[in-house]
């Protein structure tokens, strides 16, 4: 069986590093070190994974990560990131992502992320979803008196997986604006104010994976 092929766009010691985690179960195709580099690379190799470092992609005002969803829309990108805020990492997976992964625990994580993302899944790095969880507990709760529709628990899957309303909308095979109506039903049905909150109430409701 062919080993899945991963792409690294990173400076050379910690993409040495990131292969030496992953080889020889997942085939290293190339490492490059900038945005130009990897975007030929990515076109003309056509990964299934990226791993990217996250500065990398929004180096010099330009969003590597979001051109990349455009040119190879079937690979999966994992941001490796430093930042482990929520709304970031939030934000990075509906933007274009399939993974947020922080470099400190690449060594552990790594591996799981991969295997996830081919399968179709999101992966947040492991402290960012402790994170969501322990501001889920913080924050008093509202009274439940409502409960989901099958297809609200459909669109909050794959808004919380990072999915755009556009994307969701041809998933499920209806109109973007239907999407948007149950997205902000929910969320004010249920007390959310943030894409961080609907990423924790899907926890909650175990639409998505908390690790």
């Amino acid at each position: 069986m062919d080993r899945p092929r991963i792409l690294i766009a990173d400076d050379v010691l910690v993409a040495e590093t990131l292969r030496s985690l992953i080889e020889p179960e997942y085939q290293v195709i190339s490492v490059v070190t900038d945005v130009p580099s990897l975007l030929n690379a990515a076109t003309d190799m056509k990964p299934d994974v990226i791993l990217m470092d996250m500065d990398m992609s929004l180096r010099n005002d330009f969003d590597a990560g979001t051109e990349l969803k455009k040119l190879l829309p079937g690979a999966k990108l994992i941001l490796l990131a430093t930042n482990d805020d929520p709304d970031v990492a939030s934000k990075a997976l509906r933007r274009c992502s399939s993974g947020y992964l922080l470099k400190s625990s690449a060594n552990v994580e790594l591996k799981r992320a991969i295997s996830d993302v081919l399968s179709g899944h999101s992966y947040i790095t492991a402290s960012v979803v402790e994170k969501l969880i322990g501001e889920f507990v913080r924050v008093p709760q509202q009274v439940r008196t409502k409960e989901l529709t099958k297809r609200q628990r459909q669109v909050v899957q794959l808004l919380a997986e990072g999915h755009s309303m556009k994307e969701a909308a041809e998933v499920l095979s209806i109109a973007v604006r239907t999407i948007a109506f149950h997205k902000y039903r929910i969320m004010e049905d249920f007390g959310l104010k943030t894409n961080s909150d609907l990423i924790r109430f899907a926890m909650r409701e175990h639409l998505i994976s908390d690790v």
